[in-house]
């Protein structure tokens, strides 16, 4: 072989070498391991935390107004879980959308649910818009979805939201649109003097610990009741097990057991309203995966929530309503393909957009509500129950508020090879930790307001 020869394949391998170190370099990048109370973003979370200015209204009654309309679509469209399953084939569920408003003369605040696998930013942003340009008097939005693994998809524009949740579909954001407007003003016709309740309720043998089997698990529901003064009443409810009984191969439109369980609450309620709380390492328990066992499921949660009452609870300082959006900053995406390299922050967010990552709270009486953008484990509930409880408050959690950052797990977890922290716990190490402390201040602030 001559010397020429042997130069150009030389030549040939270097370039070749380089390109592929150069895409390599490109394309992925170390996890950042530095300690998060040293990083800029947690200062920035802590100033906003330190200076938070609570919106605060205060009179002598609530008010509260409910509604709920069906949200199915004429046509079937992609099904948004687990992986790409394309259209509907069938109606198991129709797919409901409630609002329930509380007002005190001087704040309004809506509840909103959709049973879906999650608020996607883009369609927070649409409805946020469409309300404004209605003109609606809503001073916060508080958004929930029931979690369903077998709902509708066709809200998530963006690479990872065409190939893995059902792409994008003009059509369907529009009905959505459409019908939040419409919930929210047959909800604020039916404003009425209400008293509120607290109530919270243990469901045996019901959830478990997907992630470490022994590890602690939240298996408590937890209500607010309204009633007003013709004795109507609506409940909205927060629980830990994952909507993910029917599972991939299913091919209808459904709700999962939320679904069935409101529809079971709603012959003794006029509205139940589903929010799926402390789910991120929760699963339900179950014994098969069809519609008979979600059925089942459904009414076994129902029983329990009739049968082991622990706790109710007339809220105190009747009027008083205080709400507060707060940013949440994060270390920059880190969405793993090994133990230590991740893809780099830039081509995450081409692929999945933004994660409009925040927190809601709102303040009823005695009562706190905490809605998160990372779907946080039941595994930390007990302890910040405990702390609100010991401020003199009651506590909901609840998660998919509009903004979506993944999974929000222990710490000492972060380098098992397991779905919920490798795969989806998208911005670094020490959410856990960071989470923990922030929804702690959160608790501490509250109890002062």
């Amino acid at each position: 072989m001559s010397k020429s020869i042997l130069q150009r394949i030389f030549k040939v391998l270097a370039w070749t070498m380089g390109i592929v170190f150069f895409f390599l370099m490109v394309i992925f990048t170390r996890v950042d391991r530095r300690p998060y109370q040293q990083m800029d973003y947690y200062q920035s979370t802590m100033s906003h935390l330190d200076s938070m200015n609570w919106k605060h209204g205060q009179s002598t009654y609530w008010k509260a107004g409910w509604a709920k309309v069906n949200a199915t679509p004429k046509d079937p469209v992609n099904l948004a879980g687990y992986n790409p399953r394309g259209k509907y084939e069938f109606v198991q569920d129709s797919s409901f959308l409630r609002a329930i408003l509380l007002s005190n003369g001087d704040i309004n605040v809506a509840f909103v649910n959709f049973e879906l696998m999650i608020i996607h930013p883009y369609l927070e942003k649409r409805i946020q818009k469409r309300i404004h340009d209605e003109g609606l008097k809503i001073d916060m939005l508080y958004f929930t979805a029931t979690h369903t693994h077998s709902g509708m998809g066709g809200y998530m524009p963006g690479l990872i939201g065409k190939f893995a949740f059902g792409g994008y579909d003009e059509e369907l954001m529009s009905l959505l649109e459409k019908k939040s407007i419409q919930v929210l003003k047959t909800a604020y016709s039916n404003l009425d003097t209400a008293k509120i309740v607290f109530q919270k309720a243990y469901t045996k043998d019901l959830v478990a610990n997907r992630l470490i089997e022994n590890d602690p698990i939240d298996p408590f529901v937890r209500q607010l009741t309204f009633i007003n003064t013709k004795g109507q009443k609506a409940t909205l409810l927060s629980y830990s097990a994952h909507s993910t009984i029917l599972n991939r191969k299913f091919m209808g439109l459904s709700g999962d057991y939320p679904h069935y369980l409101c529809q079971k609450l709603e012959e003794e309620y006029d509205l139940a309203m589903f929010m799926a709380g402390t789910v991120g390492s929760h699963k339900p328990v179950i014994k098969g995966k069809e519609i008979e066992d979600v059925i089942h499921y459904s009414e076994e949660v129902f029983a329990s929530i009739n049968k082991n009452l622990i706790d109710s609870d007339t809220l105190e300082n009747k009027g008083s309503i205080s709400y507060y959006t707060m940013p949440l900053h994060l270390r920059k995406a880190h969405f793993r393909i090994g133990k230590n390299i991740r893809i780099r922050p830039w081509l995450f967010k081409l692929l999945v957009g933004d994660s409009n990552a925040h927190f809601d709270m709102v303040l009823i009486g005695n009562t706190l509500l905490i809605s998160s953008s990372g779907e946080i484990s039941g595994v930390f509930m007990e302890k910040w129950e405990k702390y609100a409880r010991d401020n003199g408050l009651h506590l909901l959690v609840s998660c998919f508020n509009g903004g979506y950052i993944g999974y929000i797990t222990p710490d000492q977890y972060y380098d098992e090879k397991l779905y919920e922290v490798r795969d989806m716990n998208w911005y670094g190490p020490y959410n856990g930790a960071y989470f923990d402390e922030i929804i702690m201040k959160i608790i501490e602030k509250a109890s002062r307001n």
